[in-house]
């Protein structure tokens, strides 16, 4: 198990050879280990110009050293960072050096843990790091930014004092039962409780946004062969991705591309044609189409308008099927977005922006602007979990008049809001988030 007693380090760029390499150190013998590797201990944020020694004083490299004394540091504890050349064994040579002088390897996220446990960050900070290191979009690289900056710390942080003023307000009733007044019914509380439900419901959405923006959304292309599936997938990205022949069965294996839609970053996978006798690897082309079914967060089932009759899709259960019907170059129908249905046509680009809007619809996205943050599968899952607990309070007092009920029900919804910045976390799922992260992170 990690120690936070520990010096750590790590690689703080990526594996490659670049031309920078950093290598990042925390903990209390930073200043011992600087004085060894450069001589004497650089002036405090200022990037001085140094030779790396290893302990038996030979030369490693040259570069820029930052010395961050505690607690005014990324981490809380005094930190060194080392840049130097970006070569793979460079980088190796200098973490060596340092483990020789006492630190350890730093495990995954650990310096992004320190911070958070030494309160320089809130956990929703900390996660914020990592998701603006592997942001797809400007967009979400933006929203990770505002999350760093404490944008839905904030919010949760808001809507939990709401909450505890609530509390109060209930529990004082049930605390003076003798008095005249009914603090239950007064209007006060009722207004706290409707701003309350206002907060909650405005956060919802914005949490919910923020995880799509930043997990993506997974749009999955089905269809008869020939239906313009590979076409449709090249007119999304841009590009020659798929094959396009008038051989039915071109599409043998699952073929995937990412694109922006209005900072939305959506993964579109193309899939074989389904239809029955097919050949061996079209099989398992099949098979293959029909996994990833299972993984979509939508379906575009694409259908041939020239073909004879309607050609209507019998979907498994969950992810929601849009009808693309396609080729409309060749009927005459007017391309657009109807009904929850799209006519497009992938040869000409007609009705292309329908179909994004309509990607959009399923994706429930908006762009936020400015407004907009990122959030995780878990920050969505507690906040609806507190959600749920206030909803259950507010029923207990309108249908019982239960102000005690009420009051525990307050008290769980306000330790699910808790969860999310790391106010009431257990250790065992920080291990699980910062594990996570990037090792010099």
């Amino acid at each position: 198990m990690d120690s936070t007693a520990d010096t750590i380090v790590a690689a703080a760029t990526p594996p490659g050879t670049g031309g920078v390499g950093v290598v990042r150190v925390s903990g209390d013998d930073v200043e011992q280990i600087a004085r060894t590797m450069l001589g004497s201990l650089p002036e405090p944020r200022t990037a001085t110009y140094r030779s790396f020694r290893n302990e038996a004083g030979e030369r490693i490299d040259a570069g820029l050293a930052l010395y961050f004394p505690a607690p005014a540091s990324f981490t809380g504890e005094s930190v060194l960072e080392l840049h130097g050349h970006g070569g793979p064994v460079v980088v190796s040579l200098l973490v060596d050096a340092v483990v020789e002088l006492g630190a350890r390897q730093a495990q995954p996220g650990e310096f992004s843990k320190r911070a958070f446990l030494n309160g320089k960050l809130d956990l929703v900070q900390a996660e914020a790091i990592a998701d603006l290191i592997a942001s797809g979009t400007a967009q979400a690289a933006r929203a990770a930014l505002r999350s760093l900056a404490g944008r839905f710390s904030a919010a949760i942080n808001a809507l939990a004092e709401q909450l505890v003023r609530l509390r109060m307000h209930v529990e004082a009733a049930i605390d003076f039962p003798e008095e005249e007044i009914d603090f239950l019914s007064d209007d006060a509380l009722l207004a706290r409780i409707d701003e309350c439900a206002e907060a909650f419901g405005t956060l919802v959405s914005e949490a919910r946004q923020g995880r799509v923006l930043r997990d993506g959304f997974q749009v999955v292309i089905v269809g008869k062969p020939n239906a313009g599936k590979s076409s449709l997938l090249n007119l999304l990205s841009g590009q020659e991705a798929a094959i396009v022949t008038e051989i039915a069965g071109t599409t043998r294996d699952v073929l995937r591309e990412q694109i922006d839609v209005d900072g939305l970053a959506v993964d579109i996978v193309d899939t074989a044609g389904l239809r029955d006798d097919p050949d061996l690897i079209e099989a398992e082309g099949i098979r293959r189409a029909k996994e990833a079914l299972g993984n979509a967060d939508a379906v575009l089932w694409i259908q041939d308008v020239t073909g004879a009759g309607p050609d209507r899709p019998d979907m498994p259960d969950g992810a929601p099927v849009t009808i693309v019907h396609n080729k409309i170059d060749k009927s005459g129908d007017e391309p657009g977005l109807r009904d929850g249905e799209v006519w497009i046509s992938a040869q000409t680009g007609a009705g292309v922006d329908a179909l994004r809007r309509r990607i959009r619809e399923l994706a429930g996205y908006e762009n936020l602007g400015e407004g907009a943050f990122t959030a995780r599968r878990r920050h969505v899952r507690a906040l609806r979990r507190a959600h749920e607990h206030f909803l259950a309070g507010r029923k207990a007092l309108d249908e019982r008049r239960s102000g005690e009920l009420m009051a525990e029900e307050l008290r769980l919804a306000h330790d699910a809001l808790g969860e999310i910045t790391g106010a009431s976390t257990a250790d065992d799922l920080l291990g699980r988030i910062f594990s996570k992260f990037c090792i010099g992170k």
